[in-house]
């Protein structure tokens, strides 16, 4: 069976046992504070389990597409050592919402491996957890006996908690689960050593297949398990593991669907996998990667500097290492790969195909910038081993030791794994301080953890209250009652989320930010400063907690805020659809941010907006705002009627089977944002910038309303204040053209009397030389500014074999201080001018810094120069 076949066998046979098969959410989370990626099949129903949604349908089955770059096992940078565990992964599952329990999970799991998939039942072992006595849980006993059913009771293994009792997190539901594991390994392998001892050793071919969990529990802030109301099913089977099983290979990497990668990669790169480890493990990673950048971009996350964005590009660089490394590819391979994944995923990951061409731009430009920044910091790392004598703290030349502060500057700045300093290390004979290397990450890991750390305590309930209901689309005040509260630490600040039974406050989402206000009881404020959607609860973010909680408040919405942003919503929904109607409908959006201060949006387009098609897509929205079209609302509107009135549905977002259309006219789109009732609220709408943010992503920020009345009548006063400074002209814009050729042309001629002044300067100072032990030394303070001193030392010490000259310059206000000094002084006197420099630019009321043999100061007190100067000297 190819992976395709198995996973439809795998829809097929729940679908018969009355589950719903329902899409993979997209991998890229959003409204989930906790999570940046989906990493398990469960975190899309992750609200049922909580109890904050009621779920429609109470069976259902998916393949989930799943992201994991750290903990156990998923270490990013160990993915494509081992054969068998990935970035990104396919996760088989099915789910009971408060239906079956452990009898219909068990008996189907096993029907299906043994019956459908045909795997031979010797090869199978069970694990049951064992019970926690700290926990209070015992045996999992029922499993047991429903287990002795199908496999025989020594196959049956109790496992500790470690292994066997799953959590979604240190708070929340969770419980025990039983997993099932399969022996790969040659019949003469399975005589030799009982599969049994195997299991959960990390063997590579004695490995679960199936983990089935049985959530019973809710987990506490104070570690205590309480009964969920309802019992529930989640099970996970690896698509990639269930696929190497299945079709007899010792590796995932051996099956129909990374074998596809390794070959095309094999004619890239004239390496024919299977011949040596060292460039398997390059074609594995490389297969590996690929899945989870194109998948990313594909549900809209584009690599970035920070947050989701850094993971990937840490996944793509990490590809390109090993390509560039391991098999010598110094041309980009990926983008091409990438089109290969397409044709072979893109069923049923339509989005594939959807987003190719926006795949393949952002990977190949991904590309082109690290292959140029590699090749700097190859640069880098040997401008220092080949330096007479090296920046302080980086290379121990005497000793041969790259320091551990070079080679984290490698990792962090330049994308460099330790392995490949190592490597290049000691190709020059060199080693590298992995202690301090070590040292430096640790202080990094550590520095992250801090500014992520978060401390919740345990919900306090007040109300009983199923439903939380957003009245903010109708009223900005309504009266509430707190259901429920709870307190949370975040970087050394102490605040509380509250949960009302109703709301007007709109929870940041869909580019939207959260409303701020506050909530009033017996003529007291109590703040709201944000409000947040947390696993489907409108979360209410407050500084300070009533002193009755229990009391009826008056919740009211900062007007004022809410409908300036209403207006930037309103206008990003114009500006998305002039966009499409003058650029192309090619135009996507990938990304918004919409605030009371302004609008950024993002979307998919090759090239830069020429002044043209700015001026036509500026006209349309500003017509559109002109003719005061009224929004046209519909709520909780069938997905197929909203399709069927052209709504469009944006890249990487989840959407039920009802939704929301907004429309204003020919725009027409499914959003649960707030916004205006006529596009004339907008007032005017004006262009701030329009720029590149990535490989085929374009982003436009503006503002509305009062904040674009306000920029037009700065701009006009700015016009009539230049106007009165060139008294008046008919032209104002020739005029100040004029103006700055004028400048141009004086800047030109100052340049050549500068550089003629410095003739004559140097010409003294070269008389101004004197000898002493060999070394040719000057000492003088002049009045010329610092780029021109610069010249100056280093012709003076090209001219001179040992020269060592610190200069002293005035310009207008400004002062300067120079040294310079020629290799073999640096190294006869055991001097650094950096060092000086630091040391004596207190005189100047400046600062400076440098190299060993050349350093600079600038500085505001040129009285101090003399003594900075005689300071130099002394040291000499």
């Amino acid at each position: 069976m190819t992976l395709s076949e198995i996973r439809q066998a795998f829809f097929d046979y729940f679908e018969s046992k009355g589950h719903k098969i329902v899409p993979s959410a997209p991998m890229v989370v959003k409204n989930d504070p906790t999570l940046m990626f989906i990493n398990a099949g469960m975190n899309q129903f992750k609200d049922y389990f909580l109890g904050n949604t009621i779920p429609k349908d109470r069976r259902v089955a998916n393949s989930q597409k799943c992201l994991r770059v750290s903990g156990k096992h998923n270490d990013l940078d160990e993915v494509g050592v081992d054969t068998y565990h990935h970035t990104m992964f396919e996760m088989l599952g099915n789910w009971s919402f408060g239906d079956y329990f452990k009898e219909e999970a068990i008996e189907w799991a096993w029907e299906l491996l043994t019956e459908v998939y045909k795997i031979p039942k010797d090869r199978l072992y069970v694990t049951v957890f064992e019970g926690d006595e700290e926990d209070g849980v015992p045996v999992d006993k029922e499993s047991i006996e429903i287990w002795k059913k199908y496999i025989a009771e020594d196959r049956i293994i109790l496992a500790n908690k470690k292994d066997n009792f799953w959590e979604m997190g240190d708070v929340g539901p969770c419980g025990p689960c039983t997993e099932i594991h399969v022996d790969l390994r040659s019949d003469e392998d399975r005589k030799s050593i009982d599969g049994k001892s195997l299991v959960n050793e990390d063997h590579p071919h004695v490995i679960e297949i199936w983990n089935n969990v049985f959530m019973q529990f809710n987990r506490k802030s104070d570690r205590s398990l309480e009964p969920l109301p309802e019992t529930h099913v989640d099970t996970g089977m690896g698509l990639e593991r269930l696929a190497m099983a299945l079709q007899g290979k010792q590796s995932n990497y051996d099956t129909d669907l990374f074998q596809t990668l390794i070959q095309h990669m094999e004619k890239v790169s004239n390496v024919e996998y299977g011949k040596n480890e060292e460039k398997d493990i390059a074609l594995r990673v490389i297969a590996d990667h690929i899945r989870a950048i194109a998948f990313s971009i594909a549900d809209g996350q584009l690599p970035s500097n920070t947050g989701a964005g850094y993971v990937i590009r840490r996944i793509l660089r990490r590809a390109v290492r090993y390509g560039y490394q391991t098999l010598n590819l110094k041309e980009p391979f990926l983008a091409d790969l990438s089109n290969v994944l397409v044709k072979i995923m893109s069923n049923p990951f339509i989005e594939l195909e959807n987003q190719k061409e926006l795949i393949y731009k952002v990977i190949k430009e991904e590309e082109n910038s690290f292959l140029k920044t590699l090749g700097n910091g190859i640069q880098r790392f040997e401008k220092h081993l080949n330096a007479t004598k090296s920046e302080v703290g980086f290379v121990d030349l005497e000793k041969k030791i790259i320091a551990g502060k070079l080679a984290f500057e490698l990792f962090d700045t330049f994308g460099f794994p330790i392995d490949l300093t190592d490597l290049m290390a000691r190709e020059k004979g060199f080693t590298v301080d992995m202690d301090g290397f070590n040292a430096h990450m640790k202080e990094q890991k550590d520095r992250s953890r801090a500014a992520t750390a978060i401390e919740t305590d345990d919900w306090v309930q007040i109300l009983e209250d199923n439903v939380e209901e957003f009245v903010g689309y109708d009223l900005l005040s309504t009266h509430i009652k707190i259901v429920r509260y709870r307190k949370v630490i975040q970087k050394k600040k102490e605040f509380y989320q509250v949960v009302f039974n109703l709301t007007p406050f709109y929870p940041e989402g869909g580019g939207q930010v959260g409303d701020s206000g506050y909530i009033e009881s017996n003529n007291e404020k109590y703040t709201v400063f944000d409000t947040k959607k947390e696993n489907n609860l409108i979360v209410h973010l407050m500084t300070k907690l009533p002193g009755n909680v229990n009391e009826a408040f008056l919740a009211v919405v900062n007007q004022k805020k809410r409908k300036a942003s209403e207006k930037n919503h309103s206008a990003t929904h114009l500006l998305h659809h002039a966009l499409r109607t003058v650029l192309g409908t090619h135009v996507e959006q990938k990304g918004s941010l919409v605030s009371s201060e302004h609008l950024r949006f993002d979307f998919s387009h090759f090239s830069k907006v020429n002044e043209e098609e700015m001026e036509k897509i500026l006209g349309m929205i500003n017509e559109n705002i002109q003719a005061n079209i009224s929004l046209t609302e519909k709520r909780n509107t069938p997905m197929e009627i909203a399709q069927e009135m052209g709504a469009m549905a944006l890249f990487g977002e989840k959407y039920g089977d009802t939704v929301r259309v907004i429309q204003f006219g020919d725009s027409v789109e499914l959003c649960g944002g707030t916004h205006v009732k006529s596009t004339g609220e907008i007032g005017r709408f004006v262009l701030l910038h329009e720029q590149a943010v990535a490989a085929g992503v374009r982003r436009i920020e503006a503002i509305t309303g009062q904040k674009a009345e306000e920029y037009i009548q700065k701009k006009i006063n700015q016009l009539d204040t230049i106007s009165l400074a060139l008294k008046d002209p008919k032209d104002v814009v020739k005029s100040v053209n004029d103006l700055i050729t004028k400048n141009n042309q004086l800047q030109k001629e100052v340049e050549i009397l500068k550089k003629e002044k410095a003739k004559q300067i140097k010409a003294s100072l070269k008389n101004e030389i004197f000898e002493k032990d060999g070394i040719s030394i000057l000492s003088s303070i002049i009045e010329l500014d610092a780029g021109s001193i610069k010249d100056i030392l280093f012709q003076l010490k090209g001219e001179n074999d040992s020269f060592f000259a610190v200069i002293g310059g005035k310009d207008g206000e400004k002062c300067s201080l120079s040294i310079i000094a020629s290799d073999d002084v640096v190294d006869s006197k055991e001097i650094h001018a950096g060092n000086i420099i630091r040391e004596v630019s207190k005189h100047i009321q400046g600062g400076g810094g440098g190299q060993a043999f050349y350093a600079t100061a600038g500085g505001r007190n040129a009285d101090g120069l003399k003594i900075a100067i005689e300071e130099v000297m002394n040291k000499l």
